[in-house]
């Protein structure tokens, strides 16, 4: 894309997006075409702030907008990942080796059948789950699953105030 905000580093800059539905479940939506869940997510053009793009792509990936959610918290940092080699497309300029990520975590205060994939041209997901609280990490693509435990584990208390659920059997 044309647009995207890629640092000097060859760092994307996007925003991730950890949807909390009343019952503590998060979205996790399939990636059309392909097998694999994530959360929500996509890249910032240049000039443009988080908080706008975070909006900005959970309407382009869940039909969602600004009444259907309420923002609990973000990350205070960037979180980084680094695509493995194969993935990254050494045509393009400029050179991106990753993304760096601003997290969101947001509660859905509408249904949860609101969630809609026929808002935008071009849908990202074709499929979506609720799931517990650290199931994404298990369903995410290997080379993003620190970030995700980093933003569960900075994230969480805002839907969790009493203490962070435990981690799974399967825990890396």
């Amino acid at each position: 894309m044309g647009n995207d905000w890629i640092d000097a580093e060859g760092f994307r800059a996007s925003v991730g997006i950890i949807l909390a539905n009343s019952d503590n479940q998060l979205l996790l939506g399939g990636r059309v075409g392909a097998k694999g869940w994530q959360f929500p997510q996509g890249g910032m053009i240049e000039g443009e702030e988080p908080v706008d793009a975070m909006f900005r792509e959970l309407h382009e990936d869940v039909g969602l907008v600004k009444g259907d959610v309420e923002v609990l918290s973000v990350t205070s940092d960037w979180l980084r990942y680094k695509l493995p080699g194969k993935y990254v497309r050494r045509n393009s300029k400029p050179l991106c080796i990753g993304q760096k990520q601003r997290w969101f975590i947001l509660r859905l205060t509408s249904s949860d059948d609101s969630v809609r994939f026929d808002r935008c041209d071009k849908p990202e997901f074709d499929r979506i789950r609720w799931v517990d609280f650290w199931r994404p990490v298990n369903e995410v693509i290997y080379f993003k699953r620190r970030v995700y435990a980093q933003a569960l584990h900075e994230l969480g208390p805002s839907v969790h105030p009493d203490g962070l659920p435990p981690h799974p059997r399967w825990w890396p």
